[in-house]
């Protein structure tokens, strides 16, 4: 902190006087949020139109023409992935269960190694345009069609559907605008962008807004930490890492500060369900998902496709003290008597925490700052959908148009995928009431995720890993394992009493287990259906450690150097917040 912002947290400290801003957002928050929208549209329409002489390339569109830096590629990751699902949810995470689900956030830091070391070499080099294409290089091409069709919805459910609700719920509670309202109005102008300027509109606005929603994260954590420190009667100061640590105390919640919980822990989410659960998780998230992925296939060359990523692995320690502290902190302000909760839903067990990080806007922030947090959250939620929707654009017209069309020209395959884009941006504006049913969404998403991902990764690892994969194993895979995860979810949803949900470590353990359970379908398939020839098996490392053999471009930017820094990072961290 710099001791010249302490006026302008003193004045947050203060008590409002101007009643509108006590309700929501004064005229000169709305003309800030109002002055980003419209610069953020402009900037991905003006990114359209110089480059308007290309667009009808298919490889321009889709993948930016290959132009993509490490820096661009690592801000595109980042942004896509954290949407307002992750800054409204992470709040409520640190508000109920503390650091915990912060961990979501560091594991990334190893999955985005693995993306960045092993995955995205191997794809550069496949010189592939979409994940189903590697797969039917890999495999066959039912493999490229299952996984095709599964990331289509998966992208419409997960990655816009879920972004659209909390996006709604936190833009209703801050303009009192009926939620599908601010849902439509957004969607219409992200798609308006992102269908007309493809791969490259995408991530240069999502390079501008990982800087806003960054921006507005930080300013809402320095004010929740300035509002900890002094007194409840004169609130405000440096102390307030001190205060919120003796409030936990006090309040016998000295494990909120925990992030590795032991066996037995309340939360339901034990250190050992972490790391055996999340690696399944993801790596089909940030190694398998062409949502994701997509940013690394634009990469201009192997090198910066492989910094990237570890780059992103980076900005990911971020989120645990910019989202998920600032719940925590609210949890220490609340039990102290210094924020207001009233004025949430009332529940049975008290109130509905879904809406805290709307009251610490409200509550805690300065007319002026509001506007700059509305404007990281429409940050958050429109690049999340462009970065989605320019995933289906192109699975659609590569993976499915392509296939029935194959002599179809670049006009006309890009005409194919904008059409697309536009059809599942309504769809998932219609999947919003069904999912609105959910207590924590962040935790829901991950329950879904868990029982898609196993089936996915299992195939995905073998076969980059594993040259006795087969084509046909891998088909069994995909297919029974994907049943056995909808069944199991089925199951634990209509019967809250099944079995299912008394496994220890949760949806976390459960998802090792489908792990474990395709992995065993899929060597013992591919031992009893071997492929014919090794055609495919050239689709694979030569040894696991193969990718640690390929050097860096200098000494100091050499992947493998970044990757174990990184890792050095992220295990001293864990010590501190163990």
């Amino acid at each position: 902190m710099f001791p010249v912002l302490a006026p302008a947290f003193a004045a947050a400290a203060s008590p409002q006087t101007e009643t509108s801003s006590q309700l929501g957002l004064g005229n000169i928050d709305l003309t800030v949020a109002a002055i980003y929208l419209v610069g953020i549209v402009a900037i991905g329409l003006l990114a359209a139109l110089r480059h308007k002489h290309r667009q009808g390339e298919a490889s321009e569109y889709f993948l930016a023409g290959k132009s993509l830096s490490w820096g661009t590629i690592g801000l595109a990751l980042f942004a896509t992935n954290i949407s307002t699902l992750h800054l409204v949810s992470l709040a409520q995470s640190g508000f109920d269960t503390g650091l915990l689900n912060g961990n979501f956030e560091w594991m990334a830091a190893l999955t985005l190694v693995m993306l960045g070391l092993f995955f995205a070499p191997f794809y550069i080099r496949s010189g592939i345009a979409t994940l189903p294409d590697f797969l039917e290089k890999r495999y066959n091409r039912p493999c490229r069609d299952w996984l095709a069709g599964v990331s289509v919805l998966t992208a419409i459910l997960i990655h816009i559907a879920f972004a659209l609700l909390t996006g709604g719920i936190i833009l209703e509670t801050l303009l009192g605008i009926p939620m599908m309202w601010s849902i439509g109005v957004l969607c219409a102008l992200t798609g308006l962008y992102t269908i007309v300027g493809g791969l490259l509109a995408v991530v240069i606005t999502e390079s501008i807004q990982t800087v806003v929603l960054l921006l507005g994260a930080l300013l809402i954590t320095c004010y929740s930490f300035w509002q900890l420190g002094g007194t409840p009667e004169a609130p405000g100061g440096w102390d307030g890492w001190s205060n919120m640590k003796a409030i936990l105390d006090r309040e016998g919640a000295n494990s909120k500060l925990s992030m590795l919980r032991p066996h037995g822990d309340p939360d339901g989410m034990p250190w050992y369900a972490l790391f055996l659960g999340y690696p399944v998780l993801g790596i089909w998230y940030w190694c398998a998902d062409q949502t994701i992925v997509q940013r690394v296939l634009g990469a201009k060359d192997e090198h910066h496709a492989r910094q990237g990523p570890i780059f992103a692995g980076l900005i990911k320690i971020l989120p645990v003290f910019l989202f998920v502290m600032p719940g925590l902190m609210a949890f220490a302000l609340y039990h102290d008597g210094r924020l207001d909760l009233s004025s949430l839903p009332a529940t049975e067990d008290g109130f509905d925490s879904k809406g805290i990080y709307g009251a610490m806007i409200t509550e805690l922030l300065p007319v002026g700052v509001r506007g700059i947090i509305v404007a990281a959250l429409m940050a958050a939620l429109m690049s999340t959908v462009s970065g989605a929707l320019n995933s289906i654009s192109t699975l659609v017209s590569y993976d499915l148009v392509k296939r029935f069309k194959p002599d179809l020209n670049d006009h006309k395959l890009v005409a194919s995928g904008r059409i697309a884009a536009a059809v599942a941006l309504v769809f998932a504006v219609l999947l919003v009431p069904a999912i609105n049913s959910y207590q924590s969404l962040f935790e829901a998403l991950n329950d879904i995720i868990a029982h898609i991902a196993p089936p996915i990764t299992c195939v995905f690892v073998l076969g980059v890993f594993w040259k006795g994969a087969s084509s046909r194993a891998a088909t069994i895979t995909l297919i029974f394992g994907s049943l056995l995860g909808a069944g199991v979810f089925a199951a634990k949803t209509i019967n809250p009493e099944s079995f299912v949900n008394k496994v220890p470590g949760g949806f976390m353990m459960m998802a090792f287990i489908l792990m474990m359970i395709c992995v065993a379908i899929q060597v013992v398939a591919s031992l009893l259906l071997p492929d014919p020839n090794d055609e495919r098996r050239e689709l694979v490392w030569e040894r696991p450690w193969s990718p640690l053999m390929i050097p860096g471009r200098s000494k100091l930017g050499d992947p493998r150097l970044l990757a174990g820094l990184l890792l050095a990072i992220m295990t001293c961290l864990y010590i501190i917040f163990r």
